[in-house]
């Protein structure tokens, strides 16, 4: 019986998958299929790579700011103008290059340069071409009996592949291979299921964010996060239906970008995943029998 995992898009609330990870890794539960969209890309790709929970979370500690050295006035201003049909300079915003390269100096520390060399386990990393107007998947193996095989890319570096993901619009230029111009992943798959599906996982497990409640103290980055999370689980709604199990996460008000609440989120990652603790072994028990 394969297990597979699906993590959600979510900015730095990411972090908290790698403690969701780490709780299933203190109590036995062993994963065989991974699959990520934006944030949740860059754990996916860190543990398919061979790295820890926990490591991964130190990682996210030691990079953290400097991948995202950006305040939320240009994030506001960006979907102001986006909203108000006025014209975006690109070149204010992140171009994410700085994600790119240290993901590839990382996985280059595993003798990994593109996803197809990734041998764990698969993995799956959903991006949009807004070209085309079209998902693709960034993966390291096709699956078998593949509709569309060129749906499928496997020839791009780590760093590339969850740049690709992770272009949150208004905030990330778009990210350029070959002749695509990719955004994020979560604009039409926040959480791969399918996919995971498709690479032979029996059960998969997805993880999300709740999306926090706005009240009078709420601010600006407050309503945009909880437009977030409302847009990505209505995108996700087919695919939290097709999951065995959904986990969600309560971050408790963390923004976009919040790195000064790195350390919490990892903790709300664990600590929701040890409160699901029995339901993630009853589903396993009960394809086993």
């Amino acid at each position: 019986m394969k297990l597979g995992v699906a993590l959600s898009g979510g900015g730095i609330r990411g972090i908290a998958h790698a403690g969701a990870l780490k709780a299933m890794e203190d109590n036995g539960i062993k994963i065989d299929v991974i699959g990520g969209t934006s944030s949740g890309s860059l754990v996916a790709s860190l543990y398919a790579m061979g790295y820890s929970p926990y490591y991964i979370y130190i990682l996210f500690k030691r990079y953290a700011k400097d991948l995202v050295e950006i305040n939320s006035s240009p994030i506001i201003s960006g979907i102001g103008n986006f909203m108000m049909n006025k014209k975006v300079n690109l070149l204010g915003l992140k171009t994410g290059e700085s994600l790119e390269k240290a993901y590839n100096e990382i996985a280059m520390r595993k003798g990994i340069r593109k996803i197809q060399d990734i041998k764990k386990i698969p993995i799956v990393i959903p991006t949009v071409d807004v070209k085309e107007s079209k998902e693709y998947i960034i993966t390291n193996q096709i699956p078998e009996k593949s509709v569309d095989e060129s749906q499928y890319i496997t020839d791009i570096s780590v760093g590339k592949a969850v740049r690709a993901s992770s272009c949150f619009p208004a905030v990330f230029c778009p990210c350029d291979f070959k002749t695509h111009k990719f955004l994020d992943g979560g604009v039409l798959d926040n959480i791969p299921v399918t996919e995971v599906k498709k690479q032979g996982a029996d059960k998969v497990i997805a993880i999300n964010f709740k999306a926090d409640d706005i009240n009078d103290d709420s601010n600006v980055m407050d309503i945009v996060m909880r437009t977030i999370d409302i847009m990505g689980n209505k995108i996700s709604e087919e695919s939290l239906a097709e999951s065995d199990l959904v986990l969600t996460i309560s971050t408790d008000k963390t923004g976009l970008l919040d790195v000064e609440k790195l350390d919490k989120c990892y903790h709300f990652g664990y600590q929701a995943t040890i409160r699901k603790l029995e339901d993630i072994k009853k589903i396993l028990q009960n394809n086993e029998r």
